[in-house]
């Protein structure tokens, strides 16, 4: 983390404008169901208003409302939330513009201990178009421009990367956090250094797989991903989810971790199912021996075990991903033996992040998301920093 923070900012009679990640679920009343992304920004917030800002200006985007105003994404929500959850500010507003003169003039009129939310940035399609124009017009709302959306780092936007290059930018507290912690782990680890990888497709991850090859002492590969690995191996999968493009690259992918000295397990047994349902038959077998008709759903339990004590042996665990289709409960029982075993590790005192959209709700979902040394708010963000990426809302900050 060699950027600079707003510890470095003298913040008196400044006012701030802060890149926020507020893009958080809502039901169909547009209640925001779902806060962790608004309380991990308070932080920051706190400081500003403590350290004399004049005025805390906050930008988000919500959903993909394609360029367009949509009263489905508004902020409003996120601010009576903000509201709430912010009881020190002397004042939280809200304005329907994003930039011109109704924005400017509303940031103008803060003082001291004051909050302005603009409305979603994704409202303007210069957005996520990185325009100058807009960039330009949003740094004429700050005098310091501080990103604490690390969810969003990974875009070049004109309100993460543009409007840095027209203002002195620094990194939040979330920001500085989230990069000590998976930046950190990656330069720094401590050994035995163990990742586990999930989810449906081994294309979306072969970059992260690649560089974590470099670098880790075992590599534990899970959900749907692991078929093709799997197929890469020989063996046959029944109707199972493949990536026959990705087979070769999976095969590429074992023989590096065989040069590399790194330890790559595979499921050794799976729980199957002869329908994508919960309600579908299902059993445990062997990776050889799933029946035409049948696909595998989750790892089974020797494959826990292994990876149990894989996980046990561990000081710096990294976890990324599902192990099965955890969102039907007959199939969840895999991601959640692994949640299980990154809490029993962290308790013993390895570190155990845990990064991208579908594990943090699995952590969270099996109430141990607070047992984890660091849970991400970026899915996509964590991805590229573990894939060894620049992102460009973090290159775009002062160096210290």
């Amino acid at each position: 983390m060699n950027k600079q923070t707003i510890r470095d900012v003298e913040w008196a009679g400044k006012r701030a404008l802060v890149r926020v990640d507020f893009n958080v679920p809502q039901d169909d009343a547009g209640n925001v169901t779902d806060d962790t992304r608004i309380r991990a920004a308070l932080p920051s917030i706190r400081y500003l208003l403590e350290h004399g800002a004049n005025g805390v200006v906050l930008m988000s985007h919500l959903g993909r409302p394609k360029g367009k105003a949509n009263p489905k994404y508004s902020m409003r929500p996120v601010v009576e939330r903000l509201f709430e959850l912010l009881p020190e500010a002397r004042e939280v507003r809200k304005t329907e513009a994003i930039t011109g003169p109704a924005a400017e003039a509303a940031a103008t009129a803060l003082g001291p201990g004051m909050v302005l939310m603009l409305e979603n940035t994704r409202f303007d399609p210069r957005e996520e178009a990185n325009d100058p124009a807009m960039a330009a017009e949003l740094a004429r709302l700050g005098d310091v421009f501080v990103n604490d959306a690390f969810g969003a780092a990974h875009r070049a936007n004109a309100s993460t990367e543009g409007v840095a290059h027209f203002l002195p930018a620094v990194a939040g507290f979330l920001m500085e956090k989230e990069l000590e912690f998976i930046g950190g782990a990656l330069e720094r680890p401590k050994r035995p250094f163990v990742t586990i990888i999930g989810g449906a497709k081994i294309s979306d991850k072969i970059g992260v797989i690649d560089n974590l090859l470099g670098k880790v002492d075992a590599l534990l590969i899970g959900g749907g991903m692991a078929n093709t690995f799997l197929l890469a191996e020989g063996r046959q999968l029944g109707d199972s989810l493949v990536e026959p493009d990705s087979v070769g690259v999976a095969a590429e992918l074992i023989a590096k971790a065989r040069t590399a000295n790194v330890r790559l397990l595979l499921p050794s047994d799976t729980v199957i199912a002869d329908a994508f349902s919960a309600d579908a038959a299902r059993q445990t077998v062997a990776v050889d021996a799933v029946p035409t008709g049948w696909r595998v759903l989750d790892i089974g339990p020797r494959t826990v075990q292994a990876y149990r004590d894989e996980i046990a042996r561990a000081q710096l665990l990294i976890w990324n991903g599902p192990m099965g289709v955890f969102e039907l409960e007959p199939f969840a029982a895999g991601t959640r033996a692994i949640a299980e075993a990154m809490a029993e590790a962290g308790a013993r005192g390895a570190t155990t992040i845990v990064g991208g959209g579908d594990s943090v709700a699995a952590v969270e979902q099996a109430g141990l998301a607070d047992r984890m040394s660091h849970v991400s708010t970026g899915g996509g963000a964590s991805l590229e920093l573990l894939e060894g990426k620049t992102l460009p809302g973090v290159a775009a900050l002062l160096d210290r």
